[in-house]
């Protein structure tokens, strides 16, 4: 709870700036508010309790987990790290082109696709090691990996309710939004518990959803959440199926 408060406060500034300041998108194509780079407030209350339960030591073990790629001894899980997000909107792409919904030809500059996935991966870091480093094992620990990953997602998806209405969205998108987050947070939590509970997995995983998001037609513009939220939905349903609700880690039909 302290963690969340924590988290909370420190965007304040962030949530006034982005209202004086106005948009980080009249100097770029993608459509983020000033007040998108709270991103660093889950970090920031992460190493001061951090700090506070385990002074220096802790800290520097807490950053280590950044880098802490070779948790994952199953190679495997490198797939959806890397390629579920993408498949995920590109049937998000396909739903809606089905749907009639007019959309630009999709067009993938693949020469950008690494400058993208480090300029978010640096972002993602900046919440994955409040997040995944810091909450959700005393989450999960409490209340399973499920609840606890939906909780984590209820707060994940609050967070960000200022800078989307910031970014001007409607009502209807930010629902649909929020609850795409909180099916996000469950796959997060099931790639962190099946790859070792790396941090690494976890902040690529989160990266290349920013990145498959600018990549979608016109920087992320013609994103519907309705269509891609459903989806992201399904997915975490089943793997809580599979993989069990209580730890997102046991596979009922193969050991992985």
């Amino acid at each position: 709870m302290k963690f969340f408060i924590l988290v909370f406060v420190f965007s304040i500034p962030f949530w006034l700036l982005g209202a004086l300041a106005g948009d980080i998108n009249k100097a770029i194509k993608i459509n983020l508010p000033i007040s998108s780079l709270m991103l660093v407030c889950p970090t920031i209350a992460a190493l001061i309790l951090t700090y506070k339960e385990d002074k220096s030591k802790g800290v520097k073990q807490l950053l280590a987990r950044v880098f802490d790629y070779k948790r994952i001894q199953h190679k495997i899980w490198y797939l959806p790290v890397i390629l579920l997000m993408p498949a995920i909107m590109f049937l998000s792409y396909v739903a809606m082109r089905l749907a009639g919904v007019s959309l630009p030809k999709l067009q993938i500059p693949f020469a950008l696709i690494p400058v993208f996935f480090i300029a978010f991966f640096i972002g993602a870091i900046g919440e994955e090691v409040g997040w995944s480093g810091y909450a959700i094992d005393a989450l999960q620990d409490r209340w399973g990996a499920l609840i606890g990953s939906i909780i984590l997602g209820a707060v994940w998806a609050i967070w960000h309710i200022i800078p989307y209405i910031q970014a001007h969205n409607d009502i209807s998108w930010i629902v649909w939004q929020c609850l795409g987050t909180v099916g996000s947070r469950v796959i997060i939590t099931w790639i962190y518990n099946n790859t070792g509970k790396s941090m690494f997995a976890a902040i690529s995983y989160y990266a290349m959803i920013n990145v498959t998001w600018v990549l979608f037609p016109n920087y992320g513009s013609n994103y519907d959440p309705a269509i891609t939220g459903i989806i992201i939905l399904i997915i975490a349903t089943a793997v809580t199926f599979f993989w069990g609700a209580k730890t997102l880690s046991r596979n009922k039909f193969q050991a992985v």
